[in-house]
């Protein structure tokens, strides 16, 4: 096992007047530290598309999460699945990256549009190999990771884009991929590329996309450890203990509530300042400056705008250029969060505030604990490892 990080994001839009997508995308991580991901396009669009997707992904899912190999994954798919005779195509096709302990990339296809696979912020061509499992042609390839490495799979709603609708006839594959390579140089996270692609393939398609399109992107990042400090300990006597505790962590060191902030700044023996650098959101609290902290916050009011965020972004993700782009205390948070960590590491304090007491204030104990607890379990659902530390 290395030091790398596989980052996994994405995004899908339907088919103009469906209620479900006929893609579906399914993760599986392995007791051997592998992770499995698979997309699959149900034939058409709407309720049987849908079905017929999930029922792919989760067949495979299910096989890998019993030790099966993929050539049993795939011949059992290939066989279970019918072909429509009409058309004589199968019901539904995938494509399957298995990540194994982020040092290989196992990439199985099966008549979805060609995986693209940028390395070093260009578009590199892999070797594939064909295998025949009654009468039907897959290619598997085998190909070695490096940091940066972007591996982006799609549904065929993504190259048809425009076709029809706009001044592009069709969005071909070699388009996507050039349009990924440029954004791959931004440094942005596997969830943004995805929903950068699908967006632009939602334009092409004039807001009525002609059919579901999903775009899945996995990016090896290496891991980057964050720290958070919210709230002080039960026990007064247990401050800096606590505070000793979380800056001795390697990593950036994020503080969030004032108290919080005063105790760092006895730790540090730095003073605190307020940051009167201009915001764009004033419903955020404004921020603070401590020499040996990397940022400093409000508490509960800036966390809940984060945990909205973080909602949102495991979602329709709408809201990512609201944070990405800001420089309130919020957005900043989910750029670390979200963006740049892997390992996040929670301190927080069970102390009770008693400013929080005020009735007249919508603020509470339950509802700070609240607050790590759901935004932990969804950093977990974007891929991050999460520990939590309670004093």
């Amino acid at each position: 096992m290395n030091d790398l990080y596989t980052d996994i994001g994405y995004k899908s839009i339907n088919h103009v007047g469906e209620q479900l997508c006929g893609d579906h995308v399914e993760i599986v991580e392995q007791e051997d530290g592998s992770t499995v991901i698979v997309l699959a396009d149900g034939l058409g669009s709407g309720v049987k598309a849908s079905i017929l997707s999930t029922l792919t992904s989760k067949i495979i899912s299910t096989m890998m999460a019993a030790g099966r190999s993929l050539e049993e994954c795939v011949k059992t798919i290939v066989d279970t699945l019918p072909v429509r005779s009409e058309h004589g195509v199968a019901y539904s096709t995938f494509t399957i990256i298995r990540i194994d302990r982020n040092q290989t990339a196992e990439v199985i296809q099966y008549d979805n549009p060609p995986v693209i696979y940028i390395h070093n912020d260009k578009v590199t061509s892999y070797p594939k190999i064909e295998m025949h499992v009654d009468g039907k042609t897959i290619l598997r390839s085998v190909v070695r990771l490096s940091e940066n490495d972007l591996f982006v799979v799609m549904s065929d709603g993504c190259p048809h884009a425009g076709t029809g609708r706009s001044y592009n006839y069709s969005w071909e594959v070699s388009d996507i991929a050039q349009f990924m390579a440029e954004m791959s140089m931004t440094g942005y996270t596997a969830k943004v590329l995805s929903t950068m692609l699908v967006e632009q393939c939602d334009k092409l398609y004039g807001g009525e996309p002609g059919d579901d399109a999903t775009a899945c992107v996995v990016k090896m990042r290496r891991r980057v450890p964050m720290n958070v400090m919210f709230g002080p300990p039960v026990n007064p006597d247990d401050s800096m203990r606590m505070a000793a505790l979380f800056f001795s962590r390697q990593g950036k060191h994020i503080i969030c509530g004032g108290t919080t902030a005063s105790i760092a700044a006895e730790y540090l023996h730095k003073p605190l300042q307020m940051d009167y650098s201009p915001v764009q959101d004033s419903s955020v609290p404004p921020m603070s400056k401590l020499e040996g902290a990397d940022l400093v916050t409000e508490g509960v009011v800036t966390m809940g705008k984060v945990l909205a965020y973080a909602q949102d972004y495991l979602k329709e993700n709408e809201n990512y250029e609201a944070w990405n782009f800001g420089h309130d205390g919020a957005s900043r948070i989910c750029q670390l969060l979200f963006e740049e960590a892997t390992d996040i590491r929670f301190f927080v304090g069970r102390a009770v505030n008693p400013a929080h007491q005020n009735p007249n204030l919508p603020i509470s104990f339950h509802i700070k604990m609240k607050i790590v607890e759901e935004l932990s379990e969804y950093l977990r659902k974007m891929g991050k490892q999460v520990q939590i530390s309670y004093y």
